[in-house]
């Protein structure tokens, strides 16, 4: 029995590691908006940004741009192509100018300077069809979502410069049927404009995109349902997305552990597969991605998918802690936060919105390691900070994304960091410790006194461990 048991999980591991390997993914989003001859969009920029981080989450490999000339789309376009070739997921992303002439729909590069039917077709903009068969045809499951439904800006130059014949230049985007294994969606229906969002955010189909279509065990076409209901009660039945889909399978971005123990190997080509490494494997997967959070159901769940699970215990102490409530260390250390930082999500975008140069950044660095959260102050925030924030985030209960927001930030300026005695300091007052001034508006600190270096390993392990516990307060 013991062999079947070892050769039954030799086998799991053997398919799930080659499912691992074979699924690979791709995607291609360009946000235009600095238009040099029309109407310039604040926002598609935004959206592209935000969606190409949401993506890499969760496996893509991204062809990114943002503002680009016909050249450089060009560029990008033959980038993706050829990368996206076999690949088991494409995914196209567009958010920017769109116009529909005679059926036929075209996305518009920032130089772009349309005065006649002519200057379309001969190339001023780019053709979504024939890019789309050109750079996705061979892909296994393929995914476009077009943000580009706006009022045609070059429609009266067209339709005055074909006075001989009829020229059908419509308003939004035309009609398009997807071919086997693709879904297309829509920011609105056809023939219809789609709202850009208040400026300096994402637009609301975007954001909709942003909110639904990663959640973890949730189908894209079931995501998209949600999309849907998210705009139109979003813009108050002003805007309802619209799509056409040919998907033969069912397809995840991000694939549940749960559903993934279930599922060996994909259940269509492009599904998320397994993690590699057997059900251990995957049972350690899933505890990594609840073990710090501060939502009890999700721990639940854990407890729910694996009730006899190596890290049972620890789930159910972390439940405890989470019920008991904060600490009075933790009350203290959060004291006159803003109760909108343990709720307030953080993006890039919200980070941009800081307006942190090198030297900021580097402050950001200095204090996260003066707190114990240990990084080096080079004033670029590469994957060691952002893991280091996460760290941060989750110590101190707030949503945990490796961004900051505002709230965050300030937050983070208003802890009190001891600043390490110097040599002078050691030799003339060795029982005194000097400790930073505290952010602008805070109350002065009383001067701590002078502990060991295991005292203060201990103290940042106690507020990491304590700090958790905050969010769970103001989640439930």
């Amino acid at each position: 029995m013991r062999y079947l048991t070892l050769l039954a999980s030799l086998m799991c591991m053997a398919l799930s590691v080659s499912a691992a390997k074979a699924d690979r993914r791709v995607a291609f989003v360009v946000g235009n908006g600095s238009y040099k001859n029309v109407a310039q969009l604040p926002n598609p920029p935004i959206d592209a940004k935000a969606m190409a981080s949401t993506l890499r989450n969760v496996g893509f490999e991204v062809i990114e741009g943002s503002n680009l000339s016909r050249d450089q789309m060009t560029e990008k376009l033959l980038d993706f192509g050829r990368k996206a070739q076999g690949s088991d997921i494409a995914l196209f992303y567009y958010a920017g100018h769109g116009i529909a002439v005679s059926g036929t729909n075209y996305l518009l590069p920032v130089d772009a300077d349309i005065k006649s039917e002519m200057d379309v077709k001969l190339g001023a903009a780019i053709n979504i069809d024939l890019t789309l068969e050109q750079t996705m045809g061979d892909a296994k499951v393929k995914l476009v979502f077009l943000d580009a439904c706006r009022d045609n800006p070059f429609a009266a130059k067209i339709k005055s410069n074909s006075a001989t014949r009829s020229v059908n230049v419509q308003s939004g985007l035309a009609e398009m049927k997807s071919g086997e294994g693709t879904l297309i969606a829509f920011a609105t229906g056809p023939g219809q404009t789609a709202l850009d969002g208040q400026e300096g955010n994402n637009s609301p189909f975007t954001r909709a995109l942003i909110d639904n279509i990663t959640k973890p065990g949730v189908e894209i076409q079931q995501a998209m349902t949600s999309v849907r209901a998210q705009v139109n009660e979003e813009t108050r039945k002003g805007q309802l997305p619209w799509g056409h889909t040919n998907l033969t399978g069912s397809v995840y971005l991000n694939q549940a552990p749960t559903t993934q123990v279930a599922n060996a190997a994909p259940t269509a080509s492009g599904m998320v597969p397994a993690a590699s490494g057997g059900s251990d494997g995957v049972e350690l997967e899933y505890w990594r991605s609840v073990k710090e959070s501060n939502k009890p159901e999700e721990l639940n769940a854990y407890l729910t998918a694996y009730p006899n699970g190596q890290f049972k215990a620890l789930a159910l102490a972390r439940l405890a802690a989470i019920k008991s409530g904060p600490s009075t260390a933790t009350r203290a250390l959060n004291a006159g936060i803003d109760p909108a930082t343990f709720t307030d999500e953080s993006t890039q975008v919200t980070e941009d919105q800081i307006g942190l140069d090198k030297t900021k950044r580097r402050d950001v660095q200095r204090r996260l390691t003066a707190l114990g959260f240990d990084t080096k102050p080079s004033g670029t925030f590469d994957e060691e900070t952002r893991s280091v924030l996460k760290r941060w985030q989750t110590a101190r209960g707030y949503p945990s994304s490796g961004y900051l927001n505002k709230l965050q930030h300030k937050a983070l300026l208003s802890e009190i960091v001891a600043a390490p005695a110097t040599a002078s300091d050691t030799s003339q007052k060795p029982a005194r410790r000097a400790a930073s001034a505290p952010a602008q508006g805070s109350a002065p600190a009383p001067a701590p006194q002078r502990s060991s270096p295991g005292d203060a390993a201990g103290a940042a392990f106690v507020g990491g461990v304590v700090g958790g516990m905050m969010g769970g307060m103001f989640r439930r």
